[in-house]
């Protein structure tokens, strides 16, 4: 999981949400390469040498993969990284990866992989089951203060290196969410030991791990480059190259200034163009030299609310906000109409979905919002602003430029029933750190996952002061949450999830606004370019036509 707090148009998945135990059939979304093909019936030999530059609309606020919660961490680092499985886009499947093979007990509660042999880390040093049992270890540990460490491998009791290729994880309990959160390549990729005790406290800018690409420098407010691991012949079957990258180089370069990143991509100073809103997209769609790759988001952008404020531990001026919004008014306004309206904290095409969701959720209506704060003593002046005991109704709204827009729709709808918003700008790290500490009223943020139990990071009350901004303290919710997670019987799941989304809407601790479509640009200068799972881009076929 990661928070999304990048832009209007986000990370995600495939053009069809993705479910890892019971989900549904989709082809990938082509390639840069393949529409090349389709449209002029060339195919193009891949040729080694030249650099690939990306234009990101957010910079990191680490590379140090277990404590960083970014998207734009994630995306980086998944480059750089691997994971014991991987999943397979085309067939839907989990499949080893830098695991040579694994088995799972039949009470489910004891993990073997036997891992590949011949795996280096970009320092050299050979990757072992030691190397894993330490990675686990510190992302574990509480004096790493990883943001996602206890959500990602809670469920590990112990792990055991019976030697340097056979590492073990004793399971708690069973769980339906640890095989899929081991293929994440970022966050479940393997660290280097000797590389976290050198560098310290800053290996988060001088991170170490076993992927096509090799970090090499990074530019402070810039960029960050990364070079090609010419070691790497452990690439995953779903690709045409198993080996290293075609490329010398790859560069990520921050730019936050949609017309920056416009022109930056017209002048060919990037490459790609990543996370391009919806209308800057139309008229690169029959451009000869633009390819528009497209997919739908795998989560929810949403609004979430403090509940330890005193003006919103009333639920119903909670809900007076939701009815308020009118999602359909910032889908068309925000997202040119590529995205759908989110009725639940989970989205629409993820198992655990409850489609009765959109029946009982809080629909748009601004009379009854209304009606919500008459009842709950809360008055309107003749100044438009309501007021209660001489205090008036005023809420601080956390945003970053690229959520500028959407935030003023916000504001715009909650001054209609009396509601007087200010909104605060922050760059997306700063946003993510203060609502963590309760520092907020109302932020607009999002998330990315591949598993229902995300909500226990939102919800569960032992994630207060980390990623539960809304500080929701529900013994009946967290009781769900974990009964979610350990329980494998789908149907069983399901009921669960159903149960967590009925109350999260009924007290109102989030507004789910919308599931967006997410763009990227590619110049026909780079060839082989396709997306993946949860982080983006893929650019393991990628080269370069000087």
């Amino acid at each position: 999981m990661r928070i999304r707090t990048i832009t209007t148009t986000s990370i995600a998945l495939l053009l069809c949400l993705i479910v890892l135990v019971n989900g549904c059939s989709s082809a990938p979304a082509p390639s840069a390469s393949t529409k090349e093909q389709e449209e002029t019936g060339r195919t193009s030999e891949p040729k080694k040498g030249g650099t690939i530059t990306i234009g990101y609309p957010a910079e990191p606020d680490s590379l140090d993969v277990q404590k960083s919660a970014m998207i734009a961490s994630s995306l980086i680092t998944s480059f750089m990284g691997g994971a014991l499985v991987y999943y397979d886009p085309q067939t839907q499947e989990i499949k080893p990866s830098l695991a040579e093979s694994y088995s799972i007990s039949e009470d489910g509660k004891k993990w073997t992989f036997i891992l590949r042999t011949g795996i280096t880390f970009h320092d050299g040093t050979p990757l072992t089951a030691r190397a894993y049992k330490y990675t686990l270890e510190r992302a574990l540990d509480p004096g790493t203060a990883s943001p996602l460490g206890e959500y990602m491998f809670g469920s590990i009791q112990s792990i055991e290196a019976q030697d340097d290729r056979t590492l073990i994880l004793n399971l708690k309990q069973p769980s339906a969410q640890l095989l899929s959160n081991l293929w994440d390549a970022s966050i479940s990729q393997p660290l280097s030991r000797e590389a976290v005790e050198k560098h310290g406290s800053e290996y988060g800018r001088n991170p170490v791990s076993v992927g096509p690409w090799k970090f090499e420098n990074w530019k402070t407010g810039e960029s960050i480059t990364m070079v090609r691991n010419d070691a790497y012949q452990w690439g995953n079957a779903f690709t045409k190259n198993q080996g290293p990258p075609a490329a010398d180089k790859l560069v990520i370069k921050f730019i936050k200034d949609n017309q920056t990143m416009m022109a930056a991509l017209e002048s060919g100073a990037i490459d790609i163009a990543a996370n391009v809103p919806a209308k800057e997209v139309k008229k690169y769609r029959d451009s000869d030299k633009v390819t528009v790759l497209e997919r739908m988001a795998w989560g929810v952008n949403f609004l979430e609310m403090n509940t330890e404020n005193e003006i919103l531990r009333d639920v119903q001026v909670r809900k007076a906000i939701s009815l308020a919004i009118n999602k359909e008014a910032i889908v068309n306004g925000v997202l040119q109409g590529e995205g759908e309206v989110a009725h639940s904290p989970l989205p629409s095409s993820l198992f655990g979905y409850d489609p009765a969701s959109a029946e009982y959720g809080n629909s748009f209506n601004v009379e009854e919002a209304k009606k919500q704060l008459e009842a709950a003593g809360w008055a309107m002046t003749a100044q438009g602003v309501r007021e209660k005991a001489g205090k008036p109704l005023t809420l601080n709204l956390l945003s970053s430029e690229n959520w500028s827009r959407p935030s003023q729709l916000v504001q715009g709808m909650l001054k209609s029933i009396g509601i007087d918003v200010k909104i605060q700008t922050l760059d997306q790290a700063t946003l993510i750190e203060s609502a963590g500490k309760g520092m907020f009223d109302l932020a607009i943020v999002g998330y990315v996952d591949n598993d229902p139990n995300a909500l226990s990071l939102f919800f569960h009350s032992k994630q207060i002061n980390s990623l539960n901004h809304s500080r929701v303290n529900n013994k009946q919710l967290d009781s769900l949450l974990e009964r979610g997670l350990a329980t494998i019987n789908q149907k069983e799941r399901a009921k669960i999830y159903a149960d967590i989304q009925r109350i999260v809407i009924e007290e109102a601790y989030w507004v789910p606004l919308y599931m967006e479509k997410e763009f990227y640009l590619v110049s026909d200068r780079v060839h082989g370019v396709g997306l993946q799972p949860m982080y983006g881009l893929t650019l393991q076929d990628s080269w370069v036509d000087e």
